[in-house]
């Protein structure tokens, strides 16, 4: 299985953020984080907010955001549909710790807020601030 490989897409409304061949994805499903290996069982299911994990052929590790949607996995390809998704790279640190704190702010004081929209800012905020820990060559 060593030279067994995957294609993997990762494809946005406005962009493909990845289409080539890599050695393994993991990623967090909305029932927990999994990984996905050459040769796979077939499936689809739904993401949630999180680090997407990418081991490419040459053994490189590659971290990018991914913002809800689904994955369906086949024995040779993985194909991502998100509504966002970025690398490391295209996030401003300082931009996404703004919104953590107005949704934090939000949420001290809910009685004229939509509360899941705040939970939902603050937590894409979250895995923006976490991905920028990680550095990367596309």
């Amino acid at each position: 299985m060593a030279d067994k490989k995957l294609h993997l897409q990762i494809i946005t409304p406005v962009k493909r953020l990845f289409d080539d061949e890599i050695k393994t994805v993991s990623m967090r499903g909305v029932e927990g984080d999994f990984g996905i290996l050459p040769a796979h069982e077939p499936f689809t299911t739904i993401l949630s907010y999180g680090i997407l994990k990418i081991t490419t052929v040459d053994g490189n590790e590659l971290r990018a955001t991914v913002f809800g949607g689904f994955v369906e996995v086949l024995p040779d390809q993985v194909t991502i549909l998100t509504d966002s998704a970025e690398w490391p790279d295209e996030i401003n640190k300082e931009r996404a710790m703004a919104s953590k704190e107005r949704a934090e702010s939000r949420l001290k004081n809910p009685s004229n807020v939509d509360v899941k929209r705040a939970e939902l800012a603050l937590h894409r905020a979250l895995v923006r601030i976490e991905a920028t820990s990680y550095a990367h060559k596309k």
